[in-house]
């Protein structure tokens, strides 16, 4: 059992669950909370018994935006640094959950709102029940949207709709949220987790692990590539290393012997580099 405050943190049949747990303050985000999720994804990352992660909330919120009970100087970065440089929580979170070397599945159980939607962004999939409620509502703060989601959500949704959204700062439904693009599937408050999990089987029970990883990593740093020959150039890197793998060998036998794989190469052991989207970041 780990030692967190702020979120639970449990692994069942292969799949981790972080459950945001301040369901008082409807999951509100803190810093505490934030240095916890990004604990919670480095247990996740160094496990190799662990295929997925699925990330939920407690109570009737999934998170409901950052807390308030500061009132006015909540967002008042100014009035404790400063150095304008500074880093904003939510975006030290969303690059580590874009980092991580599992599939990631968002499991919307209710309101995600500010952060509490933003910080769904780079996960791979998002899942809502149909009570959830979404909403960009910085704007109506007098700030600005944060968690790198400048550069999630036009790339997830298109540019007129994460306009549409980010302006007004207006909050929609889990129907709205499918029509656009936002989530996957919606379904009942009873049902979520259980199809949260049957995804994240899925996606990973017949899949070499290393080779999950270095997907992830390549398709989301591809979006961002200015020409389909980076991806050509590291595609043709992976599959020189992939390819010398005992996990290709294996791979290949199972199939010519109509076997399920027994993959054996491990994430914890170390991935390929292939600079510079492997490096090392400070999240």
């Amino acid at each position: 059992m780990n030692d967190f405050e702020t979120i639970r943190y449990e692994v069942l049949d292969s799949i981790a669950t972080l459950t945001l747990h301040r369901p008082e303050r409807m999951n509100a985000f803190t810093p505490a909370l934030m240095r916890e999720m990004i604990a919670a994804f480095d247990l996740a990352d160094a496990d190799d018994a662990v295929r997925a992660v699925i990330v939920t909330g407690e109570g009737r919120a999934f998170c409901a935006g950052a807390d308030l009970a500061s009132g006015g100087a909540t967002f008042d970065y100014a009035a404790r640094t400063e150095d304008p440089g500074i880093r904003d929580s939510g975006g030290r979170l969303a690059l580590r959950i874009f980092g991580a070397k599992k599939p990631v599945i968002g499991a919307i159980n209710g309101a995600a709102v500010g952060i509490g939607a933003t910080m769904t962004l780079p996960m791979d999939f998002r899942l809502a029940s149909d009570g959830a409620r979404f909403g960009f509502v910085f704007t109506r703060r007098g700030i600005v949207p944060e968690a790198a989601s400048s550069w999630f959500l036009p790339r997830l949704v298109g540019i007129s709709r994460a306009l549409d959204w980010c302006y007004s700062g207006r909050v929609f439904g889990a129907d709205e949220a499918l029509a656009g693009g936002l989530v996957r599937s919606i379904h009942s408050a009873e049902d979520l987790l259980p199809a949260a999990r049957a995804l994240a089987h899925e996606l990973t029970a017949e899949s070499a692990p290393v080779s999950v990883a270095l997907t992830r990593a390549s398709m989301w740093r591809m979006m961002g590539a200015p020409h389909p020959m980076d991806a050509h150039r590291l595609d043709s890197r992976m599959i020189w290393s992939r390819g010398a793998s005992n996990d290709a060998k294996e791979g290949i036998a199972a199939f010519l012997e109509k076997r399920h794989a027994a993959f054996s190469d491990l994430v914890s052991k170390g991935l390929p580099e292939f600079p510079p989207w492997l490096d090392e970041v400070e999240w």
